[in-house]
């Protein structure tokens, strides 16, 4: 490439000693004009890249699915949020329940109505995806807290357990785990496996 606006990049061959290399510099920023954040953050890429997450954020109200209480979410949730962060999570009716409580506790205003139409909406277009069982006996701690909703001191001792007395055979074995809510694990019951 040879180029009288970069004089350093004429010869490739040559060795750049750090005078060229401070001289390229200064022609690519005065040919460019980069502001200082422009440079440090890379100038054209972060603001492409920030175009790009702008266009898609704004596109989301048309993806979002038509029906009953879209409005309302759309309105009350992006209030405080971008509306991705609102959808992103996929829970339960009751899970959703529980941040329509927090989002009220937070100050968020609607009446009785738009919660209702916002908690069905969510329920049936962003509903929890099914969770995989877990088998008790080869699972790590972090899949039984995560999938049984068990504390960490729990899903520890039964792996403790496991290790000391062999596999687990039924939900009875199971409950016999010093430390473990029996209630809980009955509740997850549908989830574990032997």
């Amino acid at each position: 490439m040879t180029s009288s606006r970069f004089p350093a990049l004429a010869k490739r061959d040559r060795k750049h000693d750090r005078t060229t290399i401070k001289r390229w510099i200064a022609a690519c920023r005065s040919r460019w004009a980069f502001s200082a954040s422009q440079r440090l953050c890379g100038g054209f890429l972060v603001a492409a890249w920030l175009t790009l997450c702008a266009l898609f954020s704004t596109n989301l109200h048309a993806q979002l699915p038509e029906g009953p209480g879209r409005e309302e979410t759309e309105r009350l949730c992006k209030g405080c949020h971008e509306l991705e962060r609102s959808v992103s999570r996929r829970q339960d009716r009751d899970g959703w329940q529980a941040t329509l409580n927090k989002m009220v506790a937070f100050g968020t205003k609607g009446t009785d109505q738009e919660f209702a139409l916002i908690l069905d909406y969510l329920t049936k277009h962003y509903p929890a995806e099914e969770v995989p069982p877990v088998n008790v006996n080869t699972a790590a701690a972090i899949e039984m807290e995560s999938r049984l909703s068990l504390r960490r001191s729990q899903a520890a001792a039964i792996i403790a357990y496991r290790t000391k007395n062999g596999k687990f055979k039924s939900i009875e074995d199971l409950k016999k785990v010093p430390g473990v809510d029996a209630a809980k694990i009955e509740a997850k019951k549908d989830r574990i496996v032997f």
